[in-house]
């Protein structure tokens, strides 16, 4: 009974989706003028391929902006050394991932943009690419693609599950129940980020067989590579911060600049050398930030116009693009933004720590939750995160705190890089374990080149050095292996 109410929903979508393409298609145009989408491959949003597809079984991996793109590509350079049979595809949403990603796919990976969740452009993206599996990341739930794509026979598996409590809110509402539960049953494996994320796909009425756990792929920092030029523009500027105390707010939103600016001026008080390092969310935030900064006489420098930090520098802004792991290297505090006002639901935690920061957080980081409370059970000094922000002076204490007593940033730094390093160990290779078992094999029939039970003995002993360290926290990871 479930199922039929989920299939006639299902068709009630496709047929609304029919009839709002022509406006789709408009909004589409309108994003392309405002620079939201690529000027000469929009075409892909429809589904249209701007390449060939290649001979052979294809495996498609789709995510949607860039946090989740960079978390895939260890799992697809996973699956090109023990697979080397399979093509590969690579969708993503956002411009800006395309911007970042495009750089960092290892060769031979197929780049295209995401077709919009219509009919038409599902089924003509479907119709050319011919994928036998697709891998969405965390959050893609969309009717017209899993449902399409299982009326094609094609395998599907979800990893770094999650659904944030607004959509879980939505599809619990009970005429949309049939509709999410007809859409989870077509998966053949979903890996959620945490035991609350399996409970909330459970509740959905995914079936508890395909539901497994391998971490949060989050974790699993990864060095993308730097070309020549890349390299020495991030040496130059520790060179030009060398001699001053730094500290970088990163993955600011609009709105959240008048948070870190207030408590900027507050550490100058006390820290007449300091360098504040704004990098925002969008690069077009960036400027605007500078501008309004320079209208008020104040000495900033803009990273994309390739202005230098002088004597009299206190802000440096960074309006670019796919640097942010990288400059994390030239700070020893990072505050991630996306956290302090509402509405907002975080960011990625472990790129900072896998550089060594100290980590700090604002209260709101909804899509994050897990990440910082792992973190923080491994060791309380791992994050720091403000539960509230009372007139900024709560941020503005903590840091303080850390640019005041070198031994206690020492101290935060470590617990950081050491949390992130003990719990991005065996995430990959867990991943690839139960994606291969419950998905690849079955779809594909031709075993691993490497033989996972390899693997296993590897990942046991990855999993109990990580227990014994949160149960003997006095022990390091070195003296437990």
């Amino acid at each position: 009974m479930a199922a039929t109410k989920g299939k006639i929903l299902y068709k009630v979508y496709r047929a609304l989706s029919y009839g709002l393409s022509p406006l789709l298609y408009l909004h589409l145009r309108w994003r392309v003028l405002r620079g939201l989408e690529h000027p000469l491959r929009w075409p892909e949003r429809l589904g249209r391929p701007s390449h060939a597809r290649p001979p052979g079984p294809l495996l498609w991996f789709h995510a949607v902006s860039l946090g989740e793109s960079l978390a895939t590509i260890p799992i697809i350079k996973q699956c090109i050394l023990r697979r080397p049979d399979l093509n590969i595809l690579m969708t993503t949403t956002t411009y800006s991932a395309f911007q970042v990603v495009k750089n960092c796919l290892p060769t031979g990976v197929i780049y295209q943009f995401a077709p919009l969740d219509t009919a038409a452009a599902i089924d003509t993206f479907i119709a050319h690419w011919k994928p036998k599996v697709i891998i969405l990341m965390e959050s893609e739930l969309w009717p017209n693609l899993i449902l399409g794509a299982s009326q094609h026979g094609i395998t599907m598996a979800l990893l770094n599950a999650r659904m944030s409590a607004t959509s879980f809110k939505h599809w619990s509402i009970p005429v949309f129940i049939p509709l999410i539960s007809l859409m989870l049953s077509k998966f053949s494996l979903i890996l959620p980020l945490s035991n609350l994320q399996a409970i909330r796909f459970q509740l959905l009425q995914a079936p508890p067989p395909i539901i497994s756990f391998a971490g949060d792929l989050k974790f699993a920092v990864e060095d993308i590579g730097m070309s020549v030029a890349e390299i020495k523009k991030v040496e130059d500027l520790r060179a030009q911060l060398a001699q001053r105390q730094v500290w970088m707010a990163s993955s600011i939103h609009r709105g959240e600049e008048e948070v870190i600016l207030e408590v900027h001026k507050m550490l100058l008080e006390a820290h007449p050398n300091l360098v504040t390092i704004i990098v925002p969310r969008h690069p077009l935030h960036g400027k605007e930030i500078a501008l309004e900064m320079q209208k008020e006489g104040q000495n900033v420098a803009l990273r994309s116009q390739g202005e230098n930090i002088t004597s009299g520098t206190n802000v440096y802004v960074v309006d670019t693009l796919g640097e942010l792991r990288y400059l994390y290297g030239i700070t020893s505090i990072a505050v991630v933004g996306g956290s302090f006002l509402p509405g907002l639901a975080g960011h990625n935690i472990s790129e900072a720590a896998a550089a060594g920061c100290a980590v700090l957080t604002g209260p709101y980081i909804a899509h994050f939750s897990s990440m910082v409370a792992k973190m923080q059970q491994f060791n309380p000094m791992s994050v720091l995160q403000l539960i509230q922000v009372h007139g900024k002076l709560d941020l503005a204490e903590a840091l303080r705190n850390l640019l005041g007593d070198d031994k206690v940033l020492e101290a935060h730094r470590l617990a950081a890089k050491h949390a992130q390093q003990a719990l991005a160990c065996g995430i990959i290779v867990g991943t690839w374990n139960s994606l291969h078992s419950n998905v690849l094999r079955s779809a594909f029939g031709v075993d691993d080149i490497h033989k996972c039970s390899d693997c296993w003995p590897h990942m046991k002993i990855a999993s109990l050095v990580i227990f014994a360290h949160v149960r003997m926290p006095e022990l390091s990871i070195q003296q437990l292996r």
